[in-house]
């Protein structure tokens, strides 16, 4: 029997592209499964064939089917279980160990992997949540080091929401929690040209600055094709100024080099990427605007003074070979230096910080995190919506008045016996419509150069905030870890040699938590000054326009 599958979420295919519109509880007979990037080709009852995304769909059993010949389709779909939804990213399998894994799949590490940009949640757009940001904490107090595995992402006071965590779509969650480092086990030689400097000054303790800073264009937004044209996607140009030449990189080489980032920075935030999206993906405005939150993202990275120099992100920019690709792709993903592992690279001011003084600095900016989300949220929010009044309500009722008074002007040369008016009052008025008819058109276009650009700047913040409370976490669950071996060693279960170390240790990652929370504090600053310049401007010479098109209009009255 030709196997068939059930639509279980509404996807809409692209116009003039080879991709098939299909609804919620309809059944599709497969065609070809092979067509690659997590897509399917099938045929539905009219006949129609196309493609679309795999994760869509769920294929029926023979009991199904035998039951689907008989009883109508407009049954509600069932959500996929979590082994079919993996299934649809392709067969890779992972084994977690020492701090490394070992994969296999059916196309090997390269460009072509079945990861793909569009294709992107196991449970559906509707619930598509970020599964970035699940670091395992560290043990709480009084547990065994074994058990640290099985730490619920909820148990921390700063930590997000509990919840089940789902499989990495690109690599296994490889339970790095800091455990080895903090203890001392961690047997890692870090070069001294990878080591990272933590410096005191007037500010407090910062990241050494960077001595030769860089910037990086994302430009050039291309529509490109695989598979003879049957698969499309879009590649942007990225230009690194320390060497000027372009590399090409799609949405999902962002979104596996963000997979990286978050796991080996676990006490940084990472800057967010442009919202993963199905619909109108082709569509100009859109991919503009991606560029241009694409554009935040890569101008972030620079300036940090520690993620500007990693390595897969200077190999994300660097790479313009497919094997070199492949070779630093299976290095980064099998790093050792994830999670809190990572302090192993620091080198700190000797002074002993006093936890007092670091409790306090966490417990104001845990509160300032909080207020700054909902804030943050606000004005991405309000951005939206102002948007969507200049291109809706405003342009409208500008264009409403525009054309109320040239009907107005027609009118008035009725009475002058022919619709070309000679008078000079009949041609102001005309003149006044046509001004407020431009001026909504003024208004339409007006976004894309203050709303927009404010909520993509926004747009950076929220997720570089809504990354803060992982980062407390893990700084927290690192605290409780000391304070535990404190416990231990005054019950002589611990030796007092031993637990210096997990203090010295803990004191690195509290600087790279205060050098974090200062570097933010910063850049922040300079950046939401220069937003709001820019922004404030822009909104000047808007209004500027409109009273030099009312003002010219006026002097047509005086003529």
């Amino acid at each position: 029997m030709t196997a068939q599958v059930q639509a279980l979420y509404d996807f809409t295919g692209d116009p003039g592209t080879t991709e098939m519109s299909i609804a919620s509880g309809e059944i599709l007979t497969l065609i070809n499964t092979d067509i690659g990037e997590g897509w399917w080709e099938g045929r539905n009852a009219k006949g129609e064939t196309g493609l679309f995304p795999a994760a869509y769909v769920r294929k029926l059993t023979p009991e199904e089917l035998e039951h689907t010949s008989t009883a109508p389709t407009h049954a509600a779909p069932a959500v996929p279980r979590y082994d079919q939804a993996a299934d649809d990213w392709g067969d890779q399998q992972y084994s977690a160990g020492d701090n490394n894994y070992h994969r296999t799949t059916s196309q090997e590490d390269g460009w072509e992997d079945d990861w793909d940009d569009e294709t992107y949640s196991e449970i559906g757009p509707a619930q598509h949540k970020s599964h970035h940001n699940q670091h395992q904490p560290m043990p709480l107090p009084g547990m065994p080091i074994n058990d640290v595995n099985h730490l619920d992402d909820g148990s921390s006071n700063y930590g997000s929401s509990a919840g089940t965590v789902r499989r990495n779509k690109f690599a296994p969650s490889s339970k790095v929690t800091g455990e080895s480092y903090l203890l001392g086990t961690l047997n890692v030689e870090v070069p001294d040209h990878d080591k990272i400097y933590i410096v005191q000054n007037e500010e407090g303790y910062v990241w050494s600055p960077l001595t030769h800073p860089y910037s990086v264009t994302v430009a050039s937004p291309k529509k490109e094709s695989k598979f003879k044209g049957i698969k499309s996607y879009i590649a942007y140009q990225l230009t690194p100024s320390f060497n000027n030449i372009q590399v090409s990189r799609r949405y999902k080489h962002f979104d596996w080099l963000h997979e990286r980032l978050q796991e080996k920075f676990t006490l940084i935030p990472i800057p967010p990427l442009p919202d993963k999206q199905i619909s109108g993906r082709y569509d100009e405005q859109l991919i503009e605007r991606r560029r241009v939150q694409l554009q935040e993202f890569v101008d972030w990275m620079c300036r940090h003074p520690v993620l500007s120099k990693c390595e897969v992100w200077q190999h994300f920019l660097t790479c313009t070979d497919e094997k070199r690709w492949k070779a630093g792709k299976r290095q980064a993903e099998r790093d050792p230096l994830l999670s809190l592992n990572y302090c192993i690279s620091l080198v700190v001011p000797e002074k002993a910080l006093l936890q007092t003084q670091v409790d306090g600095i966490t417990e104001q900016c845990h509160t300032f995190v909080a207020s700054m989300d909902t804030s943050v949220k606000s004005v991405v929010n309000m951005c939206i919506t102002q948007t969507k009044r200049f291109q809706g309500p405003y342009k409208m009722d500008c264009q409403k008045v525009g054309e109320a008074l040239y009907s107005l002007g027609n009118a008035l040369s009725l009475d002058e016996g022919t619709v070309v008016s000679t008078s000079k009052l009949t041609s102001a008025i005309k003149m006044t419509g046509g001004a407020y008819i431009e001026i909504g058109r003024m208004y339409d276009e007006q976004p894309k150069y203050d709303w927009e650009p404010l909520g993509d700047k926004f747009h950076l913040y929220k997720g570089i905030v809504g990354s803060f409370p992982d980062v407390l976490a893990n700084h927290k669950g690192a605290v409780q870890k000391k304070r535990e071996c404190e416990r231990l060693t005054a019950e002589h279960k611990m030796e007092v040699a031993q637990l210096n170390e997990v203090l010295r240790r803990t004191d690195v990652i509290s600087y790279a938590l205060l050098a974090e929370v200062n570097h933010f504090k910063a850049e922040r600053t300079t950046d939401l000054k220069a937003t709001m310049q820019k922004f404030l401007r822009q909104q000047i010479t808007f209004y500027k326009k409109i009273v030099e098109k009312l003002e010219s209009t006026l002097q047509q009255y005086d003529e």
